[in-house]
């Protein structure tokens, strides 16, 4: 294990870590952000993973729908997640050339969208539907998948908002259609998983709605990285404009102001 003693921290990026098991002793954490996958989180003896899945809960209640084992709850977590995703692509046309601009080495919007065209292709079509078709060209993988230019994904694409939103809205339509139809027995059995060596290569053993909560979180999870990045985008060049106004000024208007 990896001991950090007295040493300073301050500004340090951890991206893709596995920090399970890590202790912080004695730490001073001010203006900290943590983004991932915790729990069992303890802040000075107090569980804290509880109150924050909680306010979570209270602000996005589609939360609660994911989490649920009724189609019917399934069906409109689907509906409300992509009424979400609706408006922010309307938010985006308003901003043309916003869509691909990111922060922070994330994904800019396109790139979102491409990799949930990933996410539908592997995690509903293969996994719940068990298709062993190729993928959609203009997916995208995460980073460290080891396929990532296999099963029919083109890396060199670099389509359109409007040709990635086409793909997803089709996608949506067939995610929908299918909750209308499908019952809690058909949620409950083991998923179709096609037997070769295509991602994601950890879901055979899965419950076909183990697969589909993959699919709606991942909706969900990345909705709010690229509202969050597009707020800061927004931000920067609102301050950046405000600067240069304030630079035109003479010295007797920037008195006034």
């Amino acid at each position: 294990m990896t001991r950090y003693v007295d040493e300073d921290l301050r500004g340090a990026e951890f991206r893709e870590c596995d920090l399970t098991g890590a202790r912080l002793i004695g730490v001073v954490l001010q203006d900290v952000v943590v983004d991932g996958l915790v729990t069992n989180l303890v802040v000075n003896g107090v569980e804290v993973t509880g109150y924050v899945e909680a306010e979570l809960d209270r602000r996005h209640p589609v939360r609660v729908l994911i989490r649920s084992e009724d189609p019917a709850d399934l069906r409109e977590a689907a509906r409300q997640l992509r009424a979400g995703w609706a408006a922010t692509i309307e938010r985006i046309r308003r901003a043309p050339g916003i869509e691909r601009r990111s922060v922070n080495d994330e994904w800019s919007a396109v790139q979102t969208l491409r990799h949930l065209v990933f996410v539908h292709d592997s995690w509903f079509r293969r996994c719940c539907l068990g298709s062993a078709e190729p993928f959609t060209p203009m997916g995208i993988g995460p980073a460290v998948e080891p396929y990532r230019g296999a099963h029919g994904l083109d890396l060199s694409l670099d389509p359109s908002l409007d040709e990635v939103v086409s793909v997803r809205d089709a996608q949506a339509a067939e995610l929908e259609a299918w909750l209308d139809e499908v019952t809690a027995a058909q949620l409950a059995a083991r998923a179709p998983v096609p037997d070769d060596d295509v991602w994601p290569p950890y879901a055979r053993g899965r419950s076909v709605r183990q697969c589909l909560g993959t699919v709606l979180n991942e909706t969900f999870e990345h909705h709010g990285f690229c509202v969050r990045d597009l707020d800061l985008v927004e931000a920067r060049d609102a301050e950046q404009g405000a600067s240069a106004d304030h630079g035109s000024c003479t010295p007797r208007q920037i008195h006034a102001t």
